[in-house]
């Protein structure tokens, strides 16, 4: 062989290692790029899976306001509903006042538990006053134990319609004027 021959050889084999340097590094950066594209579609899916439950959030959140809005419009009819019917019933009993005359008649037979005016308000402060001590100073049940309680904790609505009267345990009482 001759030394031109044997150069080209060498040089032939320097470009081919040349080529497998660059080939290797070329597959190295390929790979470093496939996994970068696998953590971008993992992520765009996790971005995916988040829009969906924000969508599902977003709908559930305007049902929610949808059915308040429904149920206070309900509640504000009826609250109008009811405050007519009382301007109505507190006209019919100012009517009614006006026709009465101002010397009340005196108590039939059988009335004892009508009360006057100012025996009407001394009996309702005695019974707020009793209340509130008896509310401030709870009785110890005798022999240690709790009380028996049938009766169910009271809502926020439940006393929405209760009179004074009701509360005070005059609701057996008629007042006088």
């Amino acid at each position: 062989m001759s030394a031109v021959a044997i150069g080209l050889n060498v040089l032939l084999a320097a470009l081919l290692a040349a080529a497998l340097a660059m080939g290797w590094r070329l597959n190295r950066r390929l790979n470093v790029l496939r996994e970068s594209q696998a953590g971008f579609a993992k992520a765009v899916a996790d971005l995916n899976a988040a829009a969906a439950r924000a969508e599902k959030g977003l709908a559930d959140l305007r049902a929610a306001g949808d059915e308040a809005m429904d149920l206070l419009s309900d509640r504000i009819t009826k609250g109008r509903e009811l405050a007519s019917k009382l301007e109505s019933l507190t006209a019919a009993a100012e009517a009614a006042a006006s026709r009465v005359p101002p010397r009340a008649a005196a108590p039939r037979a059988g009335d004892e538990d009508v009360l006057e005016l100012g025996d009407r308000d001394r009996r309702l402060g005695a019974l707020l006053a009793e209340a509130q001590r008896r509310r401030a100073t709870p009785e110890p049940p005798a022999g240690g134990e709790r009380p028996l309680t049938l009766a169910r904790p009271r809502s926020f609505d439940d006393d929405l319609f209760d009179s004074p009267a009701d509360e005070a345990g005059l609701g057996r009482l008629r007042l006088r004027r």
